[in-house]
């Protein structure tokens, strides 16, 4: 069943947040018009690859076209043409942005689907979407709304001022131009009645408009600091878990909208008060309310000005290297990396070209001993506006790249106490600009980042973001690892269940999460309030093994993402069970039943136990090594499964492997993943890889499990055959495996 037709199976709260997935920058219509081939497709790949995004996008435009010329709809062929028009203005000057957006989009609904399976959302997933907050953002644009309706009903007010002026004015100017013999008559003194009333009633409306003008910018004031900052603070908050692997991000149009709102309305307010000031040129009076109130009112409007514009900027991409996409704020020295800062307001015009510049670690804490660094490639860009942004500003820069400084004797910087995967950096955006008569200096920064300098230190430096993002809001915590705070296990499984939902595209259940929590914690898992020390989870080696617990979990990602993901996509890994459960699982199957686990003893490695019974009926449970990435790298997991084989005791080799737990027949799960066919290079002879094992007889039958050593690589039916004609199973029994249990 393909991704789209499971995701309208699901609740209508769930499909909610399917709903905010899709816009005008991926509509709906395609993604349920072309649902088949938009899976078939790597976008993830096109994404970093500007050559594949182009031909992708060029081939999606041709799908959609197909697909209009056969639909019978009217309207439904008249809106694709549309949607077709808008993105080829969109998308054909950066395909690769089109890919990131339908990448983003499938990943999406594989955590929402995950998430469904589960019978309830973590911790960390029910705060960022709930009622509450959807409700808040309701008031928010009610409030918006009501402010953007007094602010137009003030420009009219003031537009009836300066006419109501214009007009005193001229009666003015006409009776002082009148005789002085004319002055003392009754109908002058009628006309100096007249004017009177006119100055009483245009003071009472520039007293009236002042004080409209006080309540609108009060209640801008206290919208943007009770709602508008606190939603800021919650979608850098929904930032940082997206980083993680989290909910994807959203709402930074809303943001936008707002911020946008917001700030026009405070420039209209201050275009009134300039107007009112030119009023004052021409008519004022004793006790004229706007030269005693206008001052005061104006520096409050650029105060809230200036603020709401200087928080508007913000990173919207944290830096990433494009060969790691999944893995932000990790940034290795001589690798390009990206990152893209926006300003959520659309200004009026500009003085001059808004430049914007980048600066690496320029606030270290005082007395910090670290490595530094210094960026290599140009580190200035000029803002410009987006087509899709709405005339906002934004400025990406794609080919940033940090070398490490050495000091004079040719040494590079002392370490501390910290390892390099536990010391932070930060990158700093800063920039000035002039608009109506407004400066306004910018400055932002990016998550705390980790610089490695070997790829070896990728999945040390994932934890160490990992951890920071999950525990603290604060954005520019550099010695947090000086002291790290503990994790609730609640909350800390939810994120090791995000990585392989982002990574693997399946998350994992609450049995795979409570076996990897006695894997830490010991019995403490029952309780999901246990406090994780960082240590523990990523330092301390787990007992008897010489690896820590998150260096064995990142190895099994990276098996999973590069030789097993087929497998895992479909469910048939349970993956993370104890030995001790697996045969509690298995012990009432029938024989040749078998379950596939990651290994416990060896880093990266997945194995199958499958339960046969002897011939007095005992219960005999058989584990076979466990295979690595380079044997996997030979033969895809599913044919091995399919090929496997056992010599044991003389026995023709067979193939144990009947039923996948709990009664799966092996190949209706397995047969659509095989993928190995014989070779067709004529003139010859078909040949196939098939993996063999070499069973030890044994004297006694008994419960334990029987490890079962496989040689490496896989055998040909040739070589099994030499192997089967002029050796005998005793010589077989002498031979030894390059593998250990």
């Amino acid at each position: 069943m393909s991704q789209w037709k499971r995701i309208q199976q699901l609740e209508i709260r769930h499909l909610e947040h399917v709903d905010y997935l899709y816009d005008d920058n991926f509509p709906m219509d395609i993604r349920q018009g072309l649902a088949s081939w938009i899976e078939a497709q790597d976008w993830e790949s096109a994404s970093n690859d500007e050559t594949v995004a182009t031909v992708m996008f060029n081939n999606l435009l041709s799908q959609m076209e197909k697909v209009r010329t056969q639909e019978q709809n009217f309207l439904q062929r008249h809106n694709m043409k549309i949607i077709h028009q808008q993105l080829q203005v969109k998308y054909s000057s950066n395909p690769a942005l089109m890919a990131r957006v339908i990448s983003s989009c499938l990943k999406e609904e594989r955590r929402i689907l995950d998430s469904a399976c589960l019978q309830e959302q973590g911790p960390l997933e029910k705060s960022l979407q709930n009622s509450v907050a959807l409700e808040r953002q309701k008031n928010m644009d009610n409030r918006v709304a009501v402010i953007r309706g007094s602010v137009q009903l003030m420009d009219q007010a003031v537009k009836f001022i300066e006419d109501m002026q214009d007009d005193f004015d001229f009666r003015y100017k006409t009776l002082q131009s009148r005789d002085a013999t004319e002055r003392n008559s009754d109908l002058m003194k009628q006309e100096v009645t007249r004017l009177q009333e006119m100055l009483n009633r245009l003071d009472y409306k520039r007293k009236e408009i002042l004080s409209k003008m006080d309540v609108v910018v009060k209640e801008i004031d206290d919208v943007v600091t009770s709602q508008l900052y606190p939603e800021l603070q919650d979608w850098r908050r929904r930032q940082q878990i997206a980083a993680i692997g989290g909910p994807q991000l959203t709402g930074l149009e809303q943001l936008q909208n707002w911020f946008t709102l917001m700030v026009q309305s405070l420039f209209q307010i201050k275009r009134q008060l300039d107007k009112l000031g030119e009023l004052v040129l021409k008519v004022t009076y004793e006790s004229d309310p706007i030269p005693l109130q206008k001052p005061q009112m104006e520096e409050r409007v650029k105060f809230l000005l200036y603020h709401l514009i200087k928080s508007s900027f913000v990173v919207e991409k944290q830096p990433c290297m494009p060969t790691h996409p999944q893995k932000p704020l990790i940034i290795k020295t001589g690798v390009q990396f990206t990152t893209k800062v926006r300003l959520l307001v659309k200004l009026p015009e500009v003085d001059y070209q808004l430049k914007v510049k980048t600066t690496f670690d320029k606030d270290l804490p005082p007395g910090r001993v670290s490595r530094q660094f210094f960026i290599l490639t140009n580190n200035t860009k000029v803002m410009d506006i987006e087509d899709f942004s709405d005339g906002c500003l934004s400025v990406e820069f794609r080919h940033l790249q940090l070398k490490e400084k050495k000091y004079i004797n040719g040494t590079k910087g002392t370490e501390g106490l910290l390892s390099v995967t536990e010391e932070l950096h930060s990158l700093s955006f800063e920039a000035c600009f002039t608009v109506q008569g407004l400066t306004i200096d910018l400055e932002t920064c990016s998550l705390p980042l980790v610089v490695i300098s070997n790829v070896s230190q990728l999945p040390g430096g994932w934890a160490s973001v990992m951890w920071y993002n999950l525990l603290t809001n604060e954005p520019k915590n550099l010695c947090f690892f000086a002291n790290p705070p503990r994790a609730n296990w609640s909350q800390l499984s939810e994120v090791l269940s995000w990585q392989f939902c982002a990574q693997a595209t399946r998350g994992l259940d609450k049995q795979q999460l409570t076996m990897l929590g006695e894997k830490l914690l010991g019995q403490h898992v029952s309780c999901s309030d246990y406090q994780v020390s960082w240590s523990r989870f990523s330092k301390e080696n787990i007992l008897g093994k010489p690896f820590s617990f998150w260096m064995w979990l990142d190895s099994i990602l990276e098996l999973i993402k590069k030789h097993l993901l087929p497998v895992w996509s479909e469910n048939y890994i349970m993956g993370f069970v104890s030995k001790e459960t697996e045969r509690t699982l298995l012990k009432a199957k029938e024989p040749g039943t078998f379950l596939l686990r990651f290994s416990e003893s060896h880093l990266g490695g997945i194995t199958f136990t499958w339960v046969d019974r002897g011939d007095n009926g005992e219960v005999k449970f058989n584990s076979v090594e466990p295979y690595t990435k380079n044997r996997l790298s030979a033969l895809p997991f599913a044919d091995i499964i399919r090929d496997y084989k056992v010599i044991s005791d003389g026995v023709v080799p067979e193939n144990p492997l009947k039923f996948l737990y709990p009664d799966i027949p092996k190949d209706e799960a397995f047969g659509r993943l095989y993928n190995s066919q014989p070779s067709k290079a004529y003139p010859y002879i078909p040949s196939t890889l098939i993996p063999i094992s070499e069973m030890r007889s044994s004297s006694s039958v008994n419960s334990t499990p029987t490890p079962v050593r496989s040689p490496e690589p896989p055998m040909t039916p040739g070589a099994f055959d030499l192997l089967n004609e002029h050796l005998c199973f005793d010589d077989i029994d002498t031979m030894t495996s390059p593998y250990s249990e």
